[in-house]
Parts: C-alpha cells; sequence; structure tokens
C-alpha cells in the first residue's frame, strides 16, 4: 500500500479503524467490549467522596458506574458537575473523569473555562490565518465568554463554510451541554466510535484512499498479529522487548548478532525511533522504562535527542530521563485500552 491509507472494519460487532502509511500500520482504533465508556463521553454526574491524600474526588454515574475526578477545588459532595472521560479504566478501578471539557469535531474543538481564539501553529500561511480568525471570531459571537476556540491544521484545505458550520455545531453543543445541569447522573453525549475517530483525527493529510471492510484484503490482521508479541525487530538484526506488567510497561533493547562498537548506538536509536508508535498501537501508556542497549555514556546526548523528536506531537508523554542504574524513564497518558485487552479471546 502507497500513501496515507485510512481501512474501516469491525472486530465482531465493534468498530475498528486503521491508518497505514507507505505500507507500514501507524496508528489502530478497536472499540471496547460490553458498554465501557468511550474515551471523550460526557456525563453530569454527581460528586461523591473526596479521596484524602490524593486530591481527587470519586463522583457518581449512571448506571452504577464510579468516576475519579483529580481537579476537586470547589466541589462539594452532592454537586452536579459536568465531567468529560478521559480514558479507559484500568482493572478495578474507577473510570478517569475531568471538568476540563472539550468539544472536538474535524475542524473545531470548543474548550469551556478555557477563553480565547486560537489557531494550529501548523497553519503558516499569514492569509489563511487571518482568514480563518475571521471564523472564528464571526463563528463564538454570543458563546458564552469563558468559552474558547481551537482551529485544528486540517481548517488550512477546508472550505470556509464547512469551518463555520462547524463552529457553530461545537459552540451550541458546548452551550446546551454545560448548561444541562438538573437532574440525575445522566450520559449527555457518547464519546465518539473507532470510526469517528478516524474520521475526525486522521483527516490531516487528507487521506489518498478510504477502504470499507478490508482489514483481511488489505493485510491488517497480520499487522495487528504482530503487535501481539512481545519481540519488534529492528533494522539491523536487533531487536526490542515490550512487556507491560500492572506496575509498568518494561522495554528491553538488544543488538542481535551484530557486533561492531556502534551497534548499541544504532539498535537503541531505532528503538527510540519506533517506540511511540510501538506504545500507541498497543495502547499502552503509565510509567515506561528502557533497559535500552550498553553505550557509552557520552552518547546519550545523541539519544535524548532522537527521543525528544520522536515522541514531539504524541500527546501527553513525559521524558523523565536516565536513573542511576543507566535506565531511562517516561511516562505516556493512559487514553486507550490495551489492545491485548481488546483482543482478548480472539484468534
Amino acid at each position: 500500500m502507497k500513501g496515507r491509507v485510512v481501512i474501516l472494519d469491525h472486530v465482531g460487532d465493534r468498530a475498528a479503524a486503521a491508518l497505514v502509511v507507505d505500507g507500514r500500520l501507524e496508528d489502530l482504533l478497536i472499540d471496547p467490549e460490553g458498554d465501557a465508556p468511550l474515551t471523550g463521553a460526557i456525563y453530569r454526574a454527581i460528586a461523591d467522596r473526596p479521596v484524602k491524600g490524593q486530591g481527587g474526588m470519586f463522583v457518581r454515574l449512571p448506571g452504577g458506574l464510579s468516576g475519579f475526578l483529580r481537579q476537586v477545588s470547589g466541589i462539594a459532595p452532592g454537586q452536579r458537575i459536568i465531567v468529560q472521560v478521559t480514558g479507559p479504566a484500568e482493572p478495578g478501578k474507577a473510570i478517569p473523569v475531568t471538568t476540563r471539557l472539550l468539544f472536538r469535531s474535524r475542524w473545531a474543538i470548543v474548550t469551556p473555562g478555557a477563553p480565547g481564539l486560537n489557531i494550529s501553529r501548523r497553519i503558516k500561511d499569514e492569509d489563511t490565518r487571518a482568514a480563518l480568525q475571521t471564523l472564528a471570531d464571526d463563528g463564538m459571537a454570543g458563546a458564552a465568554p469563558d468559552h474558547g476556540l481551537i482551529l485544528r491544521s486540517a481548517c488550512e484545505t477546508a472550505e470556509p463554510e464547512a469551518i463555520a458550520e462547524d463552529i457553530r455545531a461545537m459552540r451550541d453543543l458546548a452551550a446546551a451541554i454545560t448548561a444541562d445541569l438538573a437532574g440525575d447522573a445522566e450520559l449527555l453525549l457518547d464519546g465518539p466510535d473507532a470510526h469517528d475517530s478516524a474520521w475526525r483525527d486522521w483527516a490531516e493529510p487528507e487521506p489518498d484512499e478510504v477502504a470499507q471492510d478490508a482489514f483481511a484484503e488489505l493485510g491488517i490482521w497480520d499487522m495487528i498479529d504482530a503487535l501481539r508479541t512481545a519481540r519488534v525487530d529492528l533494522p539491523g538484526g536487533g531487536h526490542m522487548m515490550i512487556e507491560p506488567t500492572r506496575a509498568l510497561v518494561a522495554i528491553d533493547v538488544n543488538t542481535g548478532p551484530d557486533t561492531s562498537p556502534a551497534a548499541a548506538l544504532k539498535a537503541n536509536i531505532s528503538a527510540a525511533r519506533d517506540l511511540p508508535r510501538q506504545l500507541r498501537l498497543r495502547g499502552l501508556g503509565g510509567q515506561v522504562v528502557v533497559d535500552f542497549a550498553p553505550m557509552p555514556k557520552k552518547d546519550r546526548g545523541t539519544l535524548d535527542q532522537v527521543l525528544k523528536a520522536a515522541f514531539r506531537g504524541e500527546g501527553e508523554s513525559n521524558l523523565a530521563g536516565w536513573t542511576t542504574l543507566g535506565l531511562y524513564e517516561l511516562t505516556r497518558k493512559r487514553d486507550r485500552t490495551p489492545l491485548a485487552s481488546l483482543l482478548e479471546g480472539l484468534e
């Protein structure tokens, strides 16, 4: 497969989507089983009980579900609040939620509580930015004073009428939901499924092809099967092992048969470049500890730069750096259900 291809399919009765660029799987979305809330779902919740020492609070959601909210300043037990699901719940834990809502669509993001009109920095052309600023000003006229707007990079090639309609839709939706505080705990807006997320987030740059029900035909299942093993082969014969535990994700990098003086650095650079993609595809986050192949300390600066470039644009990731034992630590937001859990029971 050449170019940028989006494939929409299903895993059983669950929506699934894959993004393939020049024959390599770059992103994969599969909906969770059952009634698990989708990331991005918005609820009217009831503040329940604070958790001393953790700076958070449990909130009551509909259907007997429980959420955990970290930002609790000014929130009292029994108070009705609007919250949004930020990621999947870990086994035995409450669903992570936030009061910092985002109403996302293909071109616009409305941000209640974060005023201001902003345009993606990826859009460089001044005339285009000026035109988009006018659309933003007009579209948010009459919006709540504390509601902000972000115009996404996909706006650069979109029709002005479509952008304007999108802004109005997100503005009105945000106004309606943030004002809907009367009543018991209730789902106010479901999160996007895999197909909706693909349409929303993979639009820029525009795909060369969109294929329906083509996982088998285009070899996506073979690519997914490769993600079900711990081993990831690297150029030059090296490999890394990615093994999630309950506490953290452990990664071991090996040089393989290459015994040249630069073997370790080459294997480590290859692993660092592919690490964000592997974590994304496997749905892994939280604490990540990497045992890179042994190399001189003077080469750590080079690897640091490679890691920073690789994780740029990867969302909420923090590169903590090297430990005294020579391990590399980083964290990545748990924003997806682990792939192993999504495929559990499938042959």
